[in-house]
């Protein structure tokens, strides 16, 4: 492979910036930078050369060798004052080594996967863990990160490739006397798997939620303090009020962290009968986005006909509660009267709703369980009408193995990698 090299760190003004070099010239080139031999993994303090031997900075570089490295190939880092001027003069001279390229976006870590440092399911988890905002996100991201994922799957295809064997043993014997029934096994073995199946693939919404965000949308009738409300809760002015209905025709989003959690807050339109065109296209995206919404909070008064659905676990209150002289089951966005009990509320919520995440995150994995679910199931079928199906009972599994090896990128994954990859900056 080419050597490769990028700004591994954000770019920018900081105390540290760090460079990384990976593949078979890496040391070679970090020696010729530092002026010296290096340990082949360690570290060393060095001042830094260009070709003319002029002084670029003094830096910290560290060398790993293949395979103990983040790539499984030959690294160099090289940690430089976080100057932008020093990043420039450093990126500048490795590019003009006629044995370095600039890395695309993401390609370090495909190499990690291509060498066998990680699978794909540790890939996902790392971009997530990247792109966490909140403690739920990154706890999540670490576990999928872990290899727990592919360690499940793993499990799983060792107990189908024994129930394959099983099967294929028997069809190679079936002229012959077969020491034991070995249907029990097999039906046991395959039950197993399509219970931790069923179990995984059931976390997977959430866990798509804990990782892309909620969704809270704010619903009632025009002028009852929605965008007030909003304003409360983001803590600033996000929003426009007015004592003017009408005034809120889009839907306006203020991304939150409650109890750990990415929550994006909607501020709807007031859902009424409206003559004026443009009002009457926010409020039918309000309700839209309301039905969609993981979670409602109604603005209403007791015994109101509610236009959107009420839905287990959505919170109703009565609106302006500073001026009702009560404090339960009311909130006032002016005063901030039981702002933080709906927050708290929301938070408990959907907190139980993320509990049921597994280590499943995406609709990838949930596509590539459904796969061997279905196949396991037929197999279940066709075992129970006995020897002569068997032959398409251990084709079924091998299906089933083959789509949990797909979970963690171990076949029929390429069409995936360049939209993965993408999404990766330059370093990574």
């Amino acid at each position: 492979m080419d050597t490769i090299f990028a700004l591994a760190s954000a770019p920018g003004k900081a105390g540290v910036a760090i460079v990384r070099l990976s593949g078979p010239e890496a040391h070679s080139v970090a020696t010729s930078l530092a002026g010296g031999p290096l340990p082949p993994a360690g570290r060393k303090l060095a001042v830094l050369r260009d070709a003319e031997g002029l002084r670029l900075d003094q830096a910290l570089v560290l060398t790993f060798s293949a395979p103990a490295s983040f790539t499984g190939e030959d690294v160099a880092e090289l940690h430089l004052h976080g100057s932008p001027a020093v990043v420039a003069a450093v990126l500048r001279t490795l590019g003009a080594v006629k044995e370095l390229r600039m890395a695309e976006p993401g390609e370090f870590t495909r190499r990690a996967l291509e060498n066998g440092r990680l699978d794909l399911a540790q890939v996902e988890g790392l971009a997530d863990l990247i792109d966490a905002e909140t403690e739920a996100q990154r706890r999540q991201a670490l576990k999928v990160l872990s290899g727990d994922l592919g360690r499940v799957a793993d499990g799983w295809r060792q107990k189908l490739i024994r129930a394959a064997a099983l099967i294929e043993a028997t069809i190679d014997f079936a002229d012959e006397d077969v020491p034991e029934d070995v249907t029990g096994e097999v039906t046991g073995l395959i039950t197993a798997v399509l219970a931790e199946l069923d179990r995984m693939a059931g976390g997977v919404s959430a866990a798509e939620r804990v990782r892309s965000g909620f969704e809270v949308a704010i619903v009632g009738a025009p002028n009852v303090g929605k965008s007030t409300l909003l304003n409360a809760l983001a803590g600033r002015k996000a929003a426009l009020t007015s004592e003017i209905a009408g005034t809120t025709r889009d839907v306006i989003e203020v991304r939150m962290d409650i109890q750990g959690l990415a929550v994006t807050v909607l501020d709807t339109a007031g859902l009424r009968d409206a003559e004026d065109t443009v009002e009457r296209m926010g409020i039918e995206l309000a309700r839209e986005r309301a039905d969609q919404a993981d979670l409602r909070v109604f603005l209403a008064e007791p015994g109101e006909v509610l236009p959107v659905t009420v839905q287990p676990g959505d919170i109703v209150l009565r609106p302006k509660g500073d001026l009702l002289g009560m404090e339960e089951d009311t909130v006032s966005g002016k005063t901030g009267q039981g702002v933080d009990v709906l927050i708290s509320r929301i938070g408990n919520v959907l907190s139980e709703r993320s509990a049921s995440a597994g280590l499943a995150t995406r609709e990838r994995h949930r596509a590539a369980m459904s796969r061997a679910q279905t196949a396991l199931g037929r197999a279940l079928t066709l075992l129970s009408d006995g020897p002569e199906q068997y032959d398409i009972v251990a084709d079924d599994i091998r299906h089933a193995v083959r789509a949990l090896e797909s979970l963690v990128g171990r076949i029929d994954v390429e069409d995936l990698l360049d939209e993965i990859f993408a999404s990766f900056c330059l370093g990574k």
